[in-house]
């Protein structure tokens, strides 16, 4: 039996917004398996289903650079430990230069990028090191991604969030002024409140189908008005649901359309590629929440001049 603490309880709480005593007998249930615990809240219908239990912030920077041709773009996670130095201007200047070398050599992971010659004096490494050495604090260079076809990219409060959106259009559509307006708005509700995890419902795997449909079977059995009706009901009162329960927060073209209401994406993409005579579908994003995962460090205050005293 796994020994609970307050720090993990205060953990659990934090990333589901459930009460102590609830996050400590989930819990206790899991074992002290966060993942599981957070699957019997959702269970017991005491999470909130869009909330992001993964997701702590940390500092840093997400940020994107298109090539000339506008064919390719780079999207880059950097993390610093403060949002201070994020903010350098020598640091965001750094991260451009990660792009351009990203864009130019398309290296095919991180320790590749790190080889790399950055500049006539480092390579990427070397001027990561002279960063740190620089700045006096430490960072690192997260991810990165590579995109070709016909894009749209956006980035959101300053590098909070970034979207790179690939769609199949024709050319003479793409060099639109209403094809410029449309993919900026497909990229914008990507990075809204509720990001959306698939296109369409069939890229959702059926294993993912399968184990949302376990966790609502069970919160609905934990539903006192559904307390007593067998379990084919049950079931069959979940399916009914799941556009509403899934598929329009975790679909792309399921979710209804942050600027107009009333309609579901699928309606605007649909609409825009009548009004502009041809097709358009969204083949893929790619989505880069700035420190999506990472604990952020926690300072005390206390402790710090309780320090400066001694």
């Amino acid at each position: 039996m796994a020994t609970i603490n307050a720090k993990m309880v205060s953990e659990l709480r934090a990333k589901t917004g459930c009460g102590m005593m609830d996050c400590k007998n989930a819990l206790i249930e899991a074992d002290g398996d966060f993942d599981k615990a957070i699957k019997i809240l959702r269970e017991k219908g005491l999470a909130v289903a869009a909330k992001k239990s993964s997701r702590i912030a940390a500092e840093g920077i997400v940020d994107i650079l298109k090539s000339e041709d506008g064919k390719t773009a780079a999207m880059i996670e950097v993390n610093t430990e403060t949002d201070f130095v994020a903010k350098n201007e020598s640091f965001r200047e750094f991260v451009q230069g990660l792009l351009k070398v990203i864009l130019e050599k398309r290296p095919a992971d991180i320790e590749a990028l790190k080889q790399l010659p950055y500049d006539d004096t480092f390579n990427v490494e070397g001027k990561l090191k002279d960063m740190i050495f620089t700045i006096g604090e430490n960072m690192n260079i997260r991810r990165f991604v590579i995109v070709d076809g016909i894009l749209s990219t956006y980035i959101h409060g300053k590098g909070a969030t970034g979207v790179i959106v690939r769609f199949d259009t024709s050319e003479e559509i793409a060099k639109t002024e209403g094809f410029a307006e449309f993919s900026k708005n497909i990229a914008l509700q990507i990075a809204a409140g509720n990001p959306p995890t698939y296109v369409s419902i069939e890229d959702v795997p059926q294993s993912v189908i399968d184990e949302e449909m376990e966790i609502q079977i069970a919160a609905a059995k934990n539903d006192e008005k559904l307390a007593g009706k067998p379990d084919a009901v049950i079931e069959k009162i979940v399916k009914g649901k799941l556009d509403k329960l899934f598929y329009e927060r975790a679909c792309l073209l399921e979710q209804p359309y942050v600027k107009e209401d009333g309609i579901k994406v699928s309606k605007y993409i649909a609409d825009t590629a009548k009004a502009l005579g041809g097709d358009i579908k969204v083949t893929g994003f790619w989505l880069y929440e700035r420190g999506e995962g990472l604990e952020k460090r926690e300072d005390n205050f206390g402790d710090e001049v309780a320090q400066l005293l001694k």
